[in-house]
């Protein structure tokens, strides 16, 4: 249920199923029908989808009339969109730009905080070769970190600075002393395990949008301590295959926006056999088993809160930021309907959405 009807999933998508079977799936597609306040009106994929109101909506009837969703995959466009009036809002926008939107008169920037965390994930620790397998290097490394810094410059200071590869606002979250930003400690601690000059790390991975907008400041930030990474972006879709099926090596640029809980980002990243977890302690995995039995919710949060607590004190992951979601809303909104639901990125619900008057 953590995931049901969620961004994360199609699974509680509510269709009508005698439609469906009276017309089938490929005509379904081309005049889709659903349950919500808009109904299909034209669709070219890749291009646009149009929607018109469904005045008798259970809740209330949408006082927007027709909506117009836009693929524009550059940002730049996308940014000259809003400032023309050609579109009312539009997604996604880094640090420049949202900062030039919002030096825009009558263009407001909305950053509403998702349950969205980035990290990095020190592959290699379970290699007793690597410098990452020694917990001061990891250490290191987080100290090593401008959190702030990053934040200013990609989200113009919008975004919450991580403590953990578990959301702030997760049910289980437990709460650690967060890292301080101190690179004489960090390269106190890299000589200490044997590095004073620092050491070549390899690779830096992570995908084509965010492991760059953020894994560039995050590498710069390590370089100037002496660890030395090379970024290496790949495609999205290809990034998340090799890194599920345990082909990559050195440092990734990992990150979620899955809803859920803390138990279910445990089971991916920090559980033997999670999808993306290239090694376990024995004692946290104990700790999974239990938690996953107990039925009392107290004690369960006890062990779940213990779990992350080991998790920190062996630096296992380098946290970087909750991302806030930089859009821009044009003047003609009054609703743009951006934060209604709590942690989503995008605007919601469609009813709620209001256009000033004339």
């Amino acid at each position: 249920m953590a995931f049901y009807g969620t961004s994360a999933t199609g699974a509680g998508w509510i269709v009508p199923k005698k439609y469906i079977e009276r017309v089938g799936e490929d005509a379904y597609k081309k005049a889709p029908v659903g349950a919500g306040p808009f109904k299909f009106a034209a669709f070219t994929p890749g291009i646009e989808l149009t929607l018109e109101a469904f005045p008798d909506y259970w809740r209330k009837a949408p006082q927007v009339k027709r909506l117009v969703m836009r693929s524009i995959p550059d940002e730049a466009t996308r940014a000259a969109s809003v400032k023309t009036g050609e579109v009312d809002l539009a997604y996604l926008f880094g640090g420049a730009i949202a900062s030039d939107l919002r030096r825009t008169p009558g263009i407001r920037v909305v950053a509403p905080l998702l349950y969205g965390v980035y990290w990095l994930d020190f592959l290699d620790q379970w290699d007793p070769k690597s410098p990452w397998h020694d917990r001061r290097v990891r250490l290191a490394a987080n100290l090593a970190i401008d959190r702030a810094g990053i934040n200013q410059a990609v989200y113009l200071g919008l975004s919450k600075l991580a403590h953990s590869f578990i959301p702030q606002g997760m049910e289980y979250f437990w709460a650690p002393p967060p890292y301080v930003f101190d690179p004489r400690r960090a390269k106190q601690l890299l000589a200490e395990a044997g590095y004073p000059n620092g050491f070549e790390s390899g690779d830096l991975t992570g995908d084509t949008i965010y492991g760059v907008a953020i894994g560039e400041p995050v590498a710069n930030s390590l370089q100037q301590v002496g660890i030395r990474l090379r970024l290496r972006p790949m495609e999205r879709v290809a990034f998340f295959k090799e890194y599920g099926e345990k082909k990559l090596r050195g440092v990734v640029f990992s990150g979620s926006g899955a809803p859920g809980n803390a138990p279910i980002r445990l089971e991916q990243y920090a559980i033997t056999g999670g999808r993306y977890a290239y090694g376990a302690y024995p004692d946290v995995d104990g700790l999974y088993t239990e938690q996953a039995n107990e039925m009392n919710p107290r004690v369960r949060q006890q062990i779940l809160h213990k779990m992350q607590q080991l998790i920190h004190e062996r630096a296992m992951f380098g946290p970087v930021i909750e991302p806030a979601f930089l859009n821009g809303v044009g003047p003609r909104l009054e609703v743009h309907g951006l934060g209604l639901v709590a942690n989503h990125a995008y605007s919601a619900p469609y009813e709620d959405l209001r256009l000033k008057k004339p």
